[in-house]
């Protein structure tokens, strides 16, 4: 069993950054593939970055390629998301996700566990 707890959130204005964090407890944590998802209000959820469990590759949508950035420092349990030049239309519940099992990153239904979410707000 994995438990995922995220924090970093908060209200921020376009253009600056904002890192999330996910602190995971619970066995082998570092062999767990992670990733980020997001929903905003209205939306479905939607897949954002993930990392492999070495950390050695990393994936990202399109939407958020070149401004974000995920990692993981295994030795504290914990992944992040820098994001960096934010916009309105990142504004949404971000939710950090593990899988135990591996399969097509960017599909939800590959991890089978989940934080309760940080919500991020971002005004003009």
């Amino acid at each position: 069993q994995v438990q995922l707890v995220e924090s970093g959130g908060g209200l921020v204005q376009a253009g600056v950054s904002l890192t999330l964090s996910c602190a995971a407890s619970g066995r082998t944590f570092s062999a767990y593939p992670m990733a980020w998802f997001r929903q905003a209000p209205g939306k479905e959820g939607e897949f954002v970055a993930a990392i492999r469990w070495s950390g050695g590759s990393t994936y990202y949508a399109d939407s958020v390629k070149g401004r974000f950035t995920i990692s993981r420092d295994n030795a504290k349990n914990t992944v992040y998301l820098q994001m960096n030049s934010l916009k309105p239309e990142d504004t949404a519940v971000y939710y950090c996700a593990a899988t135990s099992v591996g399969g097509t990153y960017y599909a939800d239904t590959t991890y089978d566990y989940w934080g309760q979410g940080t919500q991020v707000t971002v005004s003009l």
